[in-house]
């Protein structure tokens, strides 16, 4: 089974949201299926086969979750993370100012769905297959 160490490897490429759908590439192919990202303080739950959870620890002080979520405002953020114009901190801030609480990706139908805090998915996109070079 996975690591977070081995999924901390594979993180480290990342260096945008352009970065995002050959970082998901990488992972699948250690094994995972699922995982879910918390937005409040960027740890993240990781799933396997087999119920094999791992999950990594806090990545920064915890950030407040806007109670109603700005749809708007998330879909101008998310594009701008995807085009490669925001890092990593600046997009999980951007999430919390518009009520994202955490997002869900599922290998085995390649989408990304982000949730407000009452659970409701707010904006489900399909992964692109990383660009061949």
């Amino acid at each position: 089974m996975f690591t977070v160490n081995q999924i901390k490897e594979a993180h480290s490429k990342v260096k945008s949201g352009a970065d995002f759908p050959a970082y998901i590439q990488d992972i699948k192919k250690l094994g995972v299926a699922f995982y879910e990202a918390f937005v409040t303080d960027g740890h993240t739950d990781y799933y396997g086969v087999n119920d094999y959870k791992t999950s990594s620890i806090s990545m920064y002080s915890t950030l407040t979750i806007a109670q109603v979520a700005n749809i708007e405002q998330f879909k101008a953020d998310i594009k701008a993370h995807q085009q490669g114009k925001t890092d990593y901190a600046t997009f999980c801030n951007d999430c919390a100012k518009s009520g994202i609480e955490k997002w869900a990706v599922c290998m085995d139908k390649m989408t990304c769905t982000y949730y407000d805090k009452a659970g409701n998915e707010i904006l489900v996109e399909q992964i692109p297959l990383k660009n061949k070079q």
